[in-house]
């Protein structure tokens, strides 16, 4: 396995990306009392199931300091995660809710909150090794749950995969291996407030993806 030469987590105030800097600093020049860093990943650190978004939203994760806490998009992620059984607790919408995550971890391809929710490929290759070092540090994983298309894209090349051979689509499944072990890898329309509003992604289509999940783990 590849020696990681980042660790699983960005420090809060990661510089490796200038403009993401620039406009987290802008966002906490306005709201001081935000967490405005490098969201953390969260949950349990012997998960099964490691779902993967785009980034923190700025009203959202970088408010809160949680992945998908505080806007919609957290909301469909929280009650399905809670549906099939990987989370306790009362999801709030807050960081102090006392939710925790059980088999199940979330993270983020980029860790920073970009302008529009939009990175571009630099920032996205600059935190995949945080992204990389994350998998690796997770010694039962078994299953990756990609939300999008970049996020389903950096996990493919993270784990050096060739992006023609596994193609995002909602409800793809790959057999993967890296590092001596399996996976598998679906992927989910992004749970955001377009992709829903516009009936792009159902509630039922997310948890089809997480009943794969779910059957994959057992």
């Amino acid at each position: 396995m590849k020696t990681p030469t980042y660790p699983p987590e960005a420090p809060k105030d990661c510089a490796l990306c200038p403009r993401l800097v620039e406009y987290r600093e802008a966002v906490a020049v306005k709201e001081p009392d935000w967490f405005n860093g490098a969201v953390p990943s969260f949950g349990d650190e012997a998960a099964e199931l490691l779902v993967i978004g785009l980034a923190p939203g700025v009203t959202g994760a970088n408010r809160t300091g949680r992945p998908f806490t505080g806007d919609w998009a957290g909301d469909l992620l929280y009650a399905t995660i809670d549906k099939f059984g990987f989370s306790k607790g009362t999801y709030a919408a807050d960081p102090g809710d006392g939710l925790a995550l059980t088999g199940a971890m979330i993270t983020n391809a980029v860790r920073c909150v970009p302008p529009e929710n939009k990175p571009v490929g630099a920032e996205i290759n600059a935190c995949r090794p945080f992204l990389l070092s994350r998998i690796e540090a997770l010694p039962k994983l078994k299953v990756m749950l990609c939300l999008g298309k970049i996020s389903h894209d950096s996990t493919v090349r993270a784990l050096g995969l060739k992006l023609k051979d596994h193609p995002f689509g909602h409800g793809t499944r790959y057999e993967v291996s890296f590092g001596g072990r399996d996976y598998l890898l679906v992927s989910s329309y992004h749970c955001s407030r377009y992709n829903t509003n516009t009936g792009r992604l159902t509630a039922e289509m997310f948890e089809d993806v997480f009943a794969m999940a779910r059957e994959a783990i057992g």
